[in-house]
């Protein structure tokens, strides 16, 4: 069942669409009776329609587009019929008054269709065959865009255009003076005509920028001044960035020159505040100039299907890292083959690819901790003199419609149900991002369950932060918006932006950090601890929400092991239709959780145990589990991790070596040293002159 909302929203659009079809029809019936006032009105309100759905709706006149009534056709059947209609106004003479007026909307169209000309070549001119950030790309001689109702709005620039005209129009129609209608052509094409001459601005030697053959000599030029050495290689939809945003400041830390290489444009802008230097190469052809660069390791958070062209590679070793661990199949995917090494965070998930035997061998498979796992503070015990604040983080549904992926659709609103019937319970409720995604059972659930919560909230009363809180959390908002710079003018695009985002300031991360950590600070003392909290953003973060938890509900997913590294306790949901019994020995993550059931048993024993330590019989198991999953603390995971970076930077020194010692034997394929070398010895054999000694 639909939710709510969308219902009227679809049920605007199509009255919007309807609207349109009868201003369409009133103003052909206004011009051919003529009934002026009915011709006047439609076509003002025709035009004011389609001006206000390019704003609030683009994707429901995408439709019209689609069976060839696009903007273009639209706005010139709405100036035919303005034609038509002068002509039937007595008053009015056609070959005197009408012709002129007809020759000039000719040519303001004509005008239209070259500013788009100019506008498609403008746009080619500015994009170069990658994307960077945090590199000053200054030499590409990048500059502002143009404004976007020049070069990317057609539809806005011809309607907008079009108002003077449809105005002067009308007032001839009143007046019968065709004065008024070319005044408002005149201004019509004086518009178009001017923003094409301003638009092709862009085409001249100062505001173009370099082409492809030049920027990427630009780009080689750059790889072998910086010399990266290990990097994180991320490919994904626009909901994924999460994946890849989990590892920035792991790579930071790394000894070396780290890099992030991307494939999809839109996902520079998708990744978090970072000092890291950023390349987006689309495509495969120029993403193997990679293998004539010094780059060693590139560290691979998620499979993509892009993944195996950067595979092609041998130079590069790569290292998948994965975005987090859990008992479920997709943590042991066969794909992991393909890399040299896969790195997971303790003995669990060493067990786990054995177990699963899908061609990973034991001796590939490196421990390395969860470096970024350090903001997660320990347990400080039972929670006094406030509520019991609880995370319900569920995973989502998953692509192989297994029902024991996520609790939300069987389990997750008798499990929210339980918990706002305790008045000394405060929710936080964070659902995985992709919910919904792939089974709408899942987003329909994910909307009553924040429904409950509304409702729940709408209960309750007690003593708010004052006006100082709220104010402190958009001071903070703001620092930290500023230090991110997420926020460009309307008109900017990826070459404004790259020049914005260039080489950042001398010790911003550090300033990120901390604003970060004063922005969760602030945010949290914004809202009063009775109340439950809707969580669907990406800030504040998980971690940030396990600090604020006593204990968690979960799924089997990353969140649970991530979690453990608190000690806390914590709960998993068994929607798979397992017994306990199997339930435990088929997820070894479970094995220190509270197991709930569909109907949400276990809720109440898991309060208990949680305010009363005493109750609580599994604190010792999760100290063993953590261990276990996330291995020792001693060397620390952020150490461990280099290590292994370096290691694999050296594997990939060493192969680099053995292949230049493999060619130097291959006749055609010796270095020029060993070319100059053997000139030279053939000289002195001859008793020829020495080159460099006759210079």
């Amino acid at each position: 069942m639909p939710s709510a909302g969308i219902v009227p929203r679809r049920a605007v659009q199509l009255a919007a669409l309807f609207a349109m079809m009868i201003a369409f029809i009133a103003q052909l019936v206004g011009a051919l009776l003529p009934i002026v006032p009915l011709f006047i009105a439609a076509s003002v309100v025709n035009l004011g329609l389609d001006l206000v759905l390019q704003h609030k709706q683009p994707g429901l006149l995408a439709v019209l587009g689609r069976i060839r009534f696009d903007v273009t056709v639209r706005q010139l059947l709405r100036d035919m019929l303005i034609l038509v209609g002068l002509l039937h106004i007595d008053g009015i003479n056609p070959l005197e008054e009408q012709a002129p007026l007809t020759i000039t909307l000719l040519l303001f169209y004509g005008t239209h269709f070259v500013c788009q000309a100019v506008a498609v070549l403008v746009r080619r001119t500015r994009s170069l065959p990658f994307v960077t950030r945090n590199i000053d790309a200054s030499a590409l001689r990048l500059c502002d865009a143009p404004p976007r109702i020049l070069s990317r709005q057609t539809g806005r620039r011809l309607l907008r255009f079009s108002v003077p005209t449809t105005a002067g129009m009308m007032l001839t129609a009143i007046t019968t003076d065709a004065y008024w209608g070319g005044i408002g052509l005149a201004v019509s094409l004086a518009l178009s005509a001017g923003g094409t001459l301003y638009l092709g601005t862009w085409l001249l030697p100062k505001k173009r920028v370099a082409g492809e053959r030049q920027a990427l000599e630009w780009l080689d030029n750059w790889l072998a001044e910086y010399q990266p050495t290990v990097g994180m290689y991320f490919s994904g939809g626009a909901s994924s960035a999460y994946q890849a945003n989990m590892w920035l400041s792991t790579l930071a830390s790394l000894d070396g020159n780290p890099i992030i290489v991307l494939r999809e444009r839109f996902m520079v802008q998708k990744i978090d505040a970072t000092d890291v230097p950023i390349v987006c190469i689309p495509k495969v052809a120029n993403l193997m100039r990679l293998e004539h660069s010094t780059l060693k390791v590139l560290l691979h958070p998620a499979n993509s299907g892009k993944t195996s062209q950067i595979l092609r590679i041998p130079s590069i070793k790569h290292a998948f890292t994965n975005h987090g661990e859990s008992d479920k199949l997709s943590s042991c995917n066969p794909y992991a083959k393909a890399y040299d090494e896969v790195w997971v965070a303790g003995p669990a998930a060493r067990d786990r690819y054995q177990l699963a035997d899908i061609g990973v061998e034991d001796k590939d498979v490196i421990e390395v901790g969860r470096p970024q796992l350090a903001p997660i503070r320990p347990y400080e015990g039972a929670p006094a003199g406030r509520p019991t604040t609880v995370l319900y983080a569920p995973t989502w549904e998953g692509w192989d419609g297994n029902p024991g992926n996520t609790s939300v659709i069987l389990a997750g609103e008798n499990i929210v149900r339980e918990l706002l019937a305790d008045d000394d319970v405060r929710l936080l409720y964070k659902p995985h991002p992709m919910t919904g995604s792939v089974d709408p059972r899942a987003g329909a659930a994910n909307v009553r369950i924040q429904a409950m919560i509304e409702e729940a909230n709408g209960r309750r009363s007690g003593a708010r932060p004052g006006p100082e809180a709220a104010a402190e959390l958009a001071r903070r908002s703001e620092e930290l918006t500023a230090l991110t710079t997420s926020a460009f003018r309307k008109s900017a695009d990826e070459l404004e932006r790259m020049r914005l985002q260039g080489t950042p300031e001398e010790g911003r991360a550090a300033a990120v950090e901390a604003a970060g950590a004063a922005w969760a600070e602030a945010y949290w003392n914004s809202f009063p601890e009775w109340e439950h909290r809707i969580i669907t953003t990406a800030r504040p973060g998980i971690f940030d929400c396990f600090n604020q938890a006593d204990v968690l509900i979960s799924d089997v997913s990353s969140v649970v092991s991530d979690y453990l590294t608190s000690e806390k306790p914590y709960a998993v949901a068994n929607t798979s239709g397992m017994d306990e019994a199997d339930f435990r020995a088929n997820f070894p993550t479970v094995r220190a959780a509270t197991i709930l059931t569909p109907e949400a048993d276990g809720v109440k024993a898991l309060l208990a145990s949680v305010r009363n330590p005493e109750l609580d019989t599994l604190a010792a198991e999760r100290a063993e589990l953590k261990e276990h999953l996330l291995g020792p603390s001693d060397p620390p995971s952020s150490v461990r991790f280099n290590q292994a970076a370096q290691a694999l930077c050296a594997k990939a020194d060493e192969r680099r070596v053995r292949m230049e010692s493999r060619l130097s034997g291959i006749p055609g394929q010796r270095s020029q040293e060993d070319v100059d070398a053997a000139e030279t010895a053939e000289r002195k054999a001859s008793g020829a002159p020495d080159a460099a000694a006759a210079v």
